[in-house]
This record gives C-alpha cells, structure tokens and sequence, in this order.
C-alpha cells in the first residue's frame, strides 16, 4: 500500500524549450502490510485455507509434493526433492545486531546434456508464484542485476531492474550458467548471499533487493562429465562462487539397456496421454493446485527448529564434516556450510 501523487514538472522560460509531456506518478510513502518471502498479497477463501492445512497435516504430505515435481521427468528424486525445497525457501531471520539472514535456497545442477536440467527450470519457472528464466550464454552482468539508461527526452539517467531484481521473492532460472563470462558470475554473488544489489553508476548510488532464490543449470568442462577427473576439474566455476549453492547435484548420464527402456516408456506414456488443444489437462490443474500451495505456504508459514531438531542437525553437521574432511576436493567443501543445512532443514 502507498500514497502517491501527480508530479509538478518544472516551467522553463527558456527559448527554444521543447515541451515533452511524460506521465509519472511521485511515491510519497510507501508500507508493507506484512513481510513475507513472496511479493504481492494474496487471497485465499477459508475453504481454500481448510483444505492446504488438512493437506499440510497428512504424513505423505512431503512425498505427495514430490511427486507433484515435474511429474513429466523420469527419476531424478533427490533433485526433486531439492527444488521442492526451493520452491518453498526457507524462513527469513534477523540477529540480534539487526543483520538478516536469507531464507533462500540455491540449487546447481551440473551433469551431461539431454539429462532434463533445461525441463526442471522450465517446471520451475511455470510453478513458482514469481520467477524470471535467462539463459547465461546471452545473459551480462547488467543484465542479471541492474542497468542505468538514459532517457532519450529528458537526458537523464535511470535505474532499471533486471532479472534478479524482477524476481525478487520468487525464483530466478539460469540455464547455460557455464557459458557466462567470469566477471558476469561475480556481479551475482551480492545477490546471492547478501540478498541485495549495489548500484553507482552515473551518479545513482543505491541498494536494490534481490531476496531470491537461484536455480542454476550447466554442463562440464568437457561437455560431458569424465569419471576419470576429479570433481574440480568437471566443473569450471569457482570454489567462492560454487559456497553460494545450497546444494549441487551431478546429473550423469549413465548407459543402461534396462535404465534406458524404463525412460523411454515413461516419456512415450506421458506424449501419449498429453492433450493437443487449449483446454485443462488433470497435469495442469495438479500444477496451477501447486503453485497456489506454494504461494500460501511463503506468506504465512515462518517454522523455526526445535531444540531437539537442532540438536539432531548439529550432530549430522559434526558427521557430515568428518566424511569430506577425506576428500580434497573444493566442490565437497563447498557443500559444508552450517547455513544450508539449517535453510534447508526448516523450509515449508
């Protein structure tokens, strides 16, 4: 909610003025009804509400949301789970000392091509309440973030949010992440860990917001992935860069006759019971049921762990720790971060 009014151009008694009429509206105030992990409010009936919390109550509840996963994809279930996670996020938090802590959930899927990364971002970018999808072959680092443009009337510079910043509190997809240019991958890391996106260019100095979560797909080093290298040496991204990733999973494909024919019926079954015209099909509705599920779940769930929980959580960090400590490699290191697991453990 807000208060606006109509902007007063100022007069000129300049000669050779030319007149430019360009509406505009001045922002007075500005307040939040509610901060929640998701922009804009939203409206549930109380039937709507009864029936998400008796569905939240059953104990399939999160194998169900599972399976709702990009149904059209054979396998993958772990990742499944991983971006259910993702579609959900976490809870936000502040500290004592006023610093917040995101509640937002990153996921990299690296593996061989033809393995269904590009379909997951495609699902995500259909479910989520918010997402923006680019592809990172064409995508700059103005791009993912912000740019400063120029009026062409009234020669002056200003400020436009990009992909980050359009999906703030929602989801941005990015596909072809390998094939971004170094110094591009950079300009994302504020906005990956700090939420935020600082901009001073052409004497605009501000911080925009980018609470959101990034869902990131790509290919090794070699196209394909090689047994016979290390981790590290598959993947050309940086060990900073890889810290940011709450999770990352390698998608092999591996040959089987028998892993094969199974993925071959299953795709031949879904184009077959797929319809051709305009009208709903029960894949569509489950998935528009979905996106209304995860919309209410980010504006009214905020869990937080028990004690119990968080004792549990600290004894499988301390074991999780002690099993990559024998692995030198940056890519197992990258993954041993207490944030995620918590992130990840009270998502909704």
């Amino acid at each position: 909610m807000g208060i606006y009014s109509v902007y007063q151009a100022s007069t000129t008694n300049q000669k050779g003025a030319v007149g430019v009429k360009q509406p505009s509206i001045r922002v007075v105030g500005l307040e939040q009804d509610r901060e929640t992990n998701s922009s804009g409010p939203s409206t549930f009936t109380m039937d709507e509400e009864i029936s998400l919390k008796e569905f939240a109550q059953k104990p399939s509840a999160y194998s169900d949301l599972c399976q709702l996963i990009a149904p059209s994809i054979y396998g993958h279930d772990d990742v499944k789970k991983a971006i259910a996670c993702l579609l959900f996020g976490g809870s936000k938090k502040r500290l004592p000392d006023g610093v917040r802590l995101r509640g937002d959930i990153h996921v990299l899927l690296l593996g061989d091509p033809s393995t269904a990364k590009s379909q997951f971002l495609k699902f995500v970018e259909k479910t989520a309440p918010i997402a923006v999808y680019t592809s990172g072959k064409g995508s700059s680092a103005a791009g993912l973030t912000a740019s400063v443009i120029r009026d062409s009337s009234s020669r002056e510079f200003y400020l436009e949010g990009e992909a980050m910043v359009l999906a703030d509190g929602g989801v941005v997809c990015i596909d072809e992440f390998d094939k971004m240019r170094p110094d591009d991958r950079v300009a994302i890391h504020e906005a990956m860990e700090q939420q935020t996106i600082s901009i001073a260019k052409a004497g605009i100095t501000t911080v925009l917001n980018s609470r959101t979560s990034v869902l990131a797909a790509a290919n090794p080093v070699s196209g394909r992935y090689n047994d016979l290298k290390t981790a590290q040496d598959n993947i050309d991204l940086q060990t900073t860069f890889l810290s940011r990733f709450d999770q990352i999973f390698i998608v092999k494909d591996i040959r089987s006759a028998e892993q094969d024919k199974i993925i071959a019926s299953h795709v031949i079954g879904v184009h077959t019971k797929s319809t051709g015209g305009t009208k709903n099909s029960a894949a569509t509705e489950e998935q528009n049921w979905l996106k209304r599920y995860i919309e209410y779940c980010r504006s009214t769930c905020q869990p937080r762990l028990s004690e119990k929980a968080a004792e549990m959580l600290q004894n499988k960090y301390v074991e999780v720790r002690q099993i990559c400590s024998s692995f030198h490699s940056d890519l197992v290191h990258a993954c041993e971060n207490i944030l995620s697991f918590i992130l990840l453990s009270d998502c909704k």
